[in-house]
């Protein structure tokens, strides 16, 4: 097809890429955590998402999932950070939990984010996986005030890495790689090379943390040493035998104690 439908073949890859096969969820049937929450949708052009909010005080933190997920995966860092007394914000991303449409990039789900912080203003971001570059995206490209601490969570890092890697699941040939690179290029106005959480990084003022498990069998390691070593900022995290949801207490409990005012605890 790329030598007889160059046009056609490119729009296949791209569409390969870019839509979940995973992570939807049904109104009715909602995981408890998320009934838990108060939640309304939310409209950005022609794209409609939901934002749970578990109500607390003043301060308020966003948590932005990863690929084939939704909010609902935030569920054990929820319990953690209930006892700090912290308004809770999530929401689902692009063709993600309740939201509409098709479709996953980086840049859709840093506008959504950006709707989000926009409304509620508030001083802490997390995110997973891709949902935690979507928050690298936002950080560099949308400036947002109100942000004072981001933490990353097993988040890629190079665009070109994740396409080489779906290149090779897929077995494109050249000509079609090549084409699949031009047309990210075309869409989102930004060279492939320059789609890098480390470079976005390097201009982030505010503080952070970047943690990564050593045993990631989706997101490799390598991708937050490059973030860290450009984030002046951070507190790099390493964890071992958690792959890639990262879940757990001690982690967790980590997060916590930089976020509320005992930052010597965090190692």
């Amino acid at each position: 097809m790329s030598y007889i439908y160059p046009k056609k073949a490119k729009e296949i890859a791209y569409t390969f890429f870019s839509t979940p096969r995973a992570g939807r969820l049904q109104n009715e049937n909602l995981p408890t955590i998320l009934k838990q929450a108060s939640f309304d949708f939310f409209e950005l052009e022609n794209h409609k998402f939901p934002v749970y909010v578990w109500a607390g005080n003043a301060t308020k933190i966003i948590l932005v999932h990863g690929w084939e997920s939704n909010a609902s995966r935030w569920e054990p860092l929820i319990h953690h950070l209930q006892k700090s007394g912290s308004t809770l914000i999530a929401l689902d991303g692009p063709a993600h939990g309740l939201s509409n449409g098709v479709e996953f990039n980086v840049p859709k789900y840093a506008s959504f984010i950006d709707v989000v912080v926009k409304h509620f203003e508030p001083s802490i971001i997390i995110g997973h996986s891709i949902g935690g570059s979507a928050c690298l995206f936002h950080q560099h490209f949308y400036k947002p005030e109100s942000i004072k601490k981001l933490i990353l969570i097993g988040s890629p890092s190079d665009l070109d890495v994740l396409i080489f890697n779906f290149k090779r699941i897929l077995g494109l040939n050249n000509r079609v790689s090549k084409q699949l690179e031009n047309y990210f290029e075309e869409k989102f106005k930004l060279k492939i090379i320059d789609f890098s959480g480390a470079k976005m990084a390097s201009t982030i003022e505010i503080s952070g943390i970047v943690a990564h498990d050593t045993e990631d069998d989706v997101v490799s390691f390598k991708e937050s040493q490059k973030i860290i070593s450009s984030w002046k900022n951070a507190i790099f995290i390493e964890t071992q035998g958690l792959g890639h949801s990262m879940h757990d207490e001690k982690m967790y409990q980590k997060i916590y104690n930089y976020l509320f005012d005992n930052e010597s605890n965090a190692y």
